[in-house]
C-alpha cells in the first residue's frame, strides 16, 4: 500500500489561505479505473483511493504512515514568491 503526503494547496477560486496549513495523506490507486457498461461512468473497486486523511503537521502524517507500515512519499511544498509591483506598472 503506497500513499503520498502533501500540504493542501491554496484554493484558486478564493484569495484566502484557509486550511492551507493542513497536511494530506492520500492513498494511490491500486487498480485501474474502468467504464461501467450500463451507465458509462468510470469507477473501480479500490476503496483506499477514496480515503484522504488530514493532519496538522508533516511529522504527524509521516509518523502515522510509519506506524501502520504505509510506504509514503512526501511532496515538498513549493516556495511562495510574491511579485511586488506598483499599480502604475500596468500602464507602461
Amino acid at each position: 500500500m503506497s500513499a503520498s503526503i502533501y500540504q493542501r494547496p491554496k484554493n484558486a477560486m478564493q484569495s484566502g489561505k484557509a486550511l492551507t496549513d493542513q497536511w494530506i495523506l492520500e492513498f494511490e490507486q491500486s487498480e485501474a479505473r474502468k467504464a461501467d457498461p450500463l451507465m458509462g461512468w468510470t469507477g473501480s473497486g479500490d476503496t483506499q483511493a477514496q480515503v484522504q486523511l488530514r493532519f496538522a503537521s508533516k511529522e504527524e502524517a509521516v509518523a502515522y504512515a510509519e506506524k501502520y507500515g504505509i510506504a509514503a512519499r512526501v511532496h515538498a511544498t513549493p516556495n511562495k514568491t510574491l511579485k511586488i509591483q506598483a499599480y502604475a506598472d500596468n500602464f507602461k
